[in-house]
């Protein structure tokens, strides 16, 4: 494991996932959120977005964090490792509400400076439909790639702790 792509709802964890893995494998972690927005939400255009993930897949090592559908093809072909985390709604629900009461005002250490934390409704509304509209086509992908690469489904706060105690 030395590409590791970390996929799954906003709020299953993915980057304190990916922050614990990093230490234990010693690969540097890279949170697309953290590259991918502009100070106050704005997001970076399309080209931008492709420049800097293309940077990042070059590297020889890496755990990249994220979700950003447009750019999956080209991580899942680069990476050697994917993990899908796939918790229940109302984990993600109850962890994106609790992430913000602990950061209200407050920039996250996987997000870019400049972007505090805020709760909006197409946010609660990307995570309700995550089963629906994005689950089953990162599964296809990772399914089609499955004789290629290490895969991992990890849908249980059990199977993430064996996983990471494990590597």
């Amino acid at each position: 494991m030395e590409k590791i792509m970390v996929v799954g709802s906003s709020g299953s964890g993915k980057s304190t996932f990916s922050r614990r893995l990093s230490k234990t494998l010693k690969i540097p972690v890279y949170h697309l959120d953290r590259y991918f927005w502009k100070p106050n939400w704005q997001m970076m255009d399309f080209d931008e977005q492709s420049k800097i993930h293309w940077q990042l897949i070059q590297k020889n090592k890496w755990i990249i964090d994220g979700n950003y559908s447009a750019l999956l093809d080209e991580r899942i072909n680069a990476a050697d490792t994917i993990v899908f985390i796939d918790l229940p709604r109302v984990v993600c629900f109850y962890r994106v509400f609790k992430r913000y009461l602990d950061n209200k005002g407050k920039t996250r250490i996987d997000m870019r400076e400049g972007c505090n934390e805020r709760l909006t409704f197409t946010f609660f509304k990307y995570i309700w439909r995550y089963p629906i509209d994005k689950k089953p086509k990162v599964l296809g992908k990772m399914n089609m790639e499955s004789h290629h690469k290490q895969i991992f489904i990890l849908n249980s706060q059990k199977k993430i702790r064996n996983f990471l105690s494990n590597c």
